[in-house]
């Protein structure tokens, strides 16, 4: 039974030992760890939070690199690692390796005064090199808390503002999104505040040809959208003989509204206070970049001599 991904640290000894019989591919060594784990196949998919790398892909890397930096094993070629004299020594005495096991050898103690000597962005990795996340999963992780700061703003601004400043937001949303053909077009559709049980109707497409109805809510975290508020522009859909709606609100939707959506069949979609914040996120609503990081790898290939 899968007992859930180790840590990076706990994937040291595993990652040594795999190498025992001679150089070894590391994306080889990634499988045949998950099965002498029993991981699961939900913690044999799991992601980082950028979606690029499975978890246990990037423990197995990282372990790799810090047994790398302590001299204990070698790369002959890219994407390969090998026992070095000094890992063979490692691995035949049994010894439990961690990040505190490997302070033991000079060049790892090199490494780590070198990564502990930089500044701004840098630092998450020298913090890493003792943490139980990998350096990825610290600066991912940082990433996500920012944005999750950054949409509970973004809702908090949006709750105190005036209807016409939600309905705008949801204009520039949905054009940003690929909608309305244009700002202008987008803004004379939605404008239709109390139509019959419509808030707004905006082109699929910049002909027009095809149309999505929508029904938004400005509530506060604590009032839910409920089922008969569901029902009512269900109803309002009918009467147009309209295939698609949209509900927005800055809250959340009862289980008995996200039911009633169920049973009335896919014509609704429902989109929530935190989705429509992460949304705005991602296609730039409301918000400006700060800054851009590049995150760059080491070249094996480039440093190779084969």
């Amino acid at each position: 039974m899968s007992k859930g991904i180790p840590t990076y640290q706990e994937l040291m000894n595993p990652v040594l030992e795999a190498a025992r019989s001679g150089p070894r591919k590391i994306s080889d060594v990634v499988n045949e760890i998950s099965d002498s784990l029993n991981l699961s196949d939900t913690d044999r998919e799991a992601r980082l939070p950028s979606g690029k790398q499975t978890v246990i892909a990037n423990r197995v890397h990282w372990a790799r690199s810090y047994l790398k930096q302590a001299g204990l094993v070698s790369n002959p070629k890219r994407g390969w690692f090998e026992l070095t004299e000094r890992g063979r020594k490692v691995l035949k005495s049994g010894d439990n390796i961690s990040a505190k096991y490997l302070e033991q050898f000079s060049e790892y103690q090199e490494f780590k005064r070198r990564t502990n000597d930089v500044d701004g962005p840098n630092e998450v990795l020298a913090n890493s090199v003792d943490s139980s996340e990998t350096p990825d999963e610290d600066i991912q992780a940082a990433h996500q808390r920012l944005n999750q700061i950054l949409a509970s703003e973004i809702l908090r601004t949006l709750r105190q503002g005036s209807p016409a400043f939600f309905e705008q937001v949801i204009v520039d949303l949905f054009v940003a999104m690929g909608y309305g053909g244009s700002n202008e077009m987008a803004g004379r559709a939605i404008g239709r505040t109390g139509d019959r049980g419509v808030d707004g109707v905006i082109d699929q497409d910049p002909l027009g040809v095809d149309q999505i109805y929508l029904q938004a809510k400005r509530y506060d975290a604590a009032t839910s959208v409920s089922s008969g508020e569901i029902r009512d522009f269900f109803g309002a859909l009918s009467l147009r003989k309209a295939t698609k709606g949209i509900f927005v609100t800055t809250s959340d939707y009862s289980p008995s509204a996200r039911q009633t959506v169920r049973d009335l069949g896919s014509r609704i979609v429902l989109l929530n206070g935190k989705e429509l914040a992460q949304l705005m996120i991602r296609y730039g609503v409301g918000v400006r970049l700060r800054e851009t990081l590049e995150i760059m790898e080491f070249d094996e290939g480039y440093f190779g001599e084969d």
